[in-house]
């Protein structure tokens, strides 16, 4: 298994095959971003990834799994997430109603009734776990908690694993200040008197994205590597940037003229939305328009060029003050 990534431009494509109920896709690696996930390794720190949505944050981290030949666990965060369940599941309704039973048929037996009613019993495995001891984790498979993640041909526990937490932006600050000693320290305590940490001979590689909704705690920061993502500001740049990616999604089904048009009027709109002080579209809504000519007008390059304007409206204005006539 690969402990670094080797950066080669000639093999910047990375094609990720479906996972669940992730489908194929491609991600296009740049320099910056091999040395950034390089440096996580290497540091056994946490990489933050900020940037704006479409930037490819989340696909990075499935793209280094890929490469690394390592096991993907992801985990998007919510208003509703806690830092707890990142780490595990109690299933507190479970023992309770087992207490309940226990109780209404009389046990006599105490040992049995402590049995039956241990921590362990109902605890589950969050991605943390999975990334700090899949062995460990593997013990305690609950119907609530992250089931076992698929692992490459050949993969060892001790190969390391590549956990992404998505969005975190989303939770309150309690989460990433919930984490704090859990990814300084490399380990946290669980119901039951476990005691979890990473004992693979390498490390997790953990991910942390943020689209900037919320300010994330100075310590998090300080406990985090981070790594800028973003669109090039010079538009030949971005043009360029954009094609990219649309030649490893799109490359087969669209030429390089509906490729070239898309990107400039992705350019166009994202200078119209800066200058309304609007979030601009990106490559995620580039992706989306060249999908759209690919699948409707298979092999018909005029088609889609002629076509390519009006569908553009619904890819990328995506607020009232672009919609335009």
């Amino acid at each position: 298994m690969p402990e670094f990534l080797d950066w080669d431009e000639a093999q910047a494509v990375c094609e990720l095959p479906p996972r669940g109920a992730l489908e194929r896709s491609y991600h296009v690696f740049d320099a910056p971003s091999v040395h950034a996930v390089n440096a996580a390794l290497a540091s056994g720190r946490p990489l933050l990834l900020r940037g704006e949505p479409g930037t490819g944050k989340s696909q990075l981290a499935r793209a280094a799994a890929e490469r690394l030949e390592r096991p993907f666990v992801s985990q998007v965060v919510d208003a509703r997430t806690e830092a707890q369940d990142l780490q595990y599941t109690f299933d507190t309704v479970a023992r309770l109603a087992e207490a309940q039973i226990q109780g209404a048929l009389g046990a006599r037996d105490s040992e049995a009734v402590r049995v039956s009613l241990a921590e362990e019993r109902f605890l589950a495995p969050g991605p943390l776990w999975w990334a700090f001891d899949w062995n460990e984790a593997r013990q305690h498979p609950k119907p609530h908690g992250t089931p076992e993640p698929p692992r490459p041909d050949g993969w060892q526990p001790g190969d390391g694993v590549v956990l992404l937490i998505d969005e975190i932006d989303k939770a309150d600050s309690s989460v990433p200040n919930g984490l704090l000693e859990c990814l300084a320290q490399g380990f946290f305590r669980a119901p039951g008197g476990n005691t979890v940490a990473a004992r693979a001979s390498r490390g997790p590689l953990i991910l942390v994205t943020t689209n900037e909704e919320r300010a994330l705690p100075d310590a998090f920061l300080r406990r985090c590597l981070v790594h800028h993502l973003g669109w090039p500001s010079e538009e030949a740049e971005l043009r360029r940037a954009l094609m990219r990616w649309g030649r490893a999604h799109h490359g087969g089904k669209l030429g390089e003229a509906v490729l070239e048009r898309a990107a400039e009027l992705l350019a166009r709109d994202r200078e119209a939305a800066r200058r309304l002080d609007l979030n601009p579209p990106g490559g995620a809504e580039y992706l989306d328009l060249l999908r759209a000519l690919a699948e409707r007008f298979p092999g018909q390059e005029g088609e889609q060029l002629s076509w390519l304007e009006e569908i553009s409206r619904f890819a990328l204005r995506k607020h009232p003050e672009l919609a335009g006539p």
